[in-house]
């Protein structure tokens, strides 16, 4: 069994997934207010993103026969001054996120619970992606603050689908 002490922060850091989620619906439909489809989309991409690796914490607790509470989480932010807030919010939120992550890894490895330290492991990686992600999109909205034309374009043309990745923790309820 994954240790009280992970357990307790992995509970946690599932409504912190759950929150992104949100946070990422809030800014997607922001995008399609301003008829950037393109962008819009994005954020509906990450925000199922990031619902499956709340789900991911979820199955891993249950798999672990640990106990699963899920928090509640805070309304998200919905207004935006322009374009270039909701990518800074989505930056800031995935720097934060590594942090917890990084934050759970050290709880696993001074608890020797080192399952749960495996299992945080792919969300290293996925953090660094969506880390530069979210940098280099924001550097393309300030640069084009008044042409959103081509904050779509560069959406369509750098930012692809994630595939399925076979070394992903398994979702709950998938």
């Amino acid at each position: 069994m994954a240790a009280p002490a992970f357990v307790e922060l992995l509970n946690a850091q599932i409504g912190n997934e759950f929150a992104a989620h949100q946070q990422y619906v809030a800014c997607a439909v922001y995008f399609d207010e301003l008829t950037m489809p393109r962008t819009a989309q994005l954020f509906f991409d990450q925000a199922l993103e990031e619902r499956e690796h709340a789900m991911m914490m979820v199955q891993y607790l249950l798999d672990s026969d640990a106990p699963v509470r899920i928090p509640g989480i805070s309304a998200p932010v919905n207004e935006f001054s322009d374009v270039v807030a909701p990518v800074a919010l989505a930056l800031e939120q995935e720097k934060r996120v590594t942090e917890q992550i990084n934050a759970l890894i050290g709880v696993a490895r001074r608890e020797n619970d080192f399952a749960s330290d495996q299992f945080m492991q792919w969300f290293i990686k996925e953090q660094i992606e969506e880390v530069s992600k979210m940098s280099d999109l924001l550097t393309i909205v300030k640069r084009s603050t008044h042409d959103l034309e081509t904050i779509e374009d560069y959406v369509l043309r750098e930012v692809t689908a994630e595939a399925a990745d076979p070394t992903a923790p398994p979702v709950a309820g998938a």
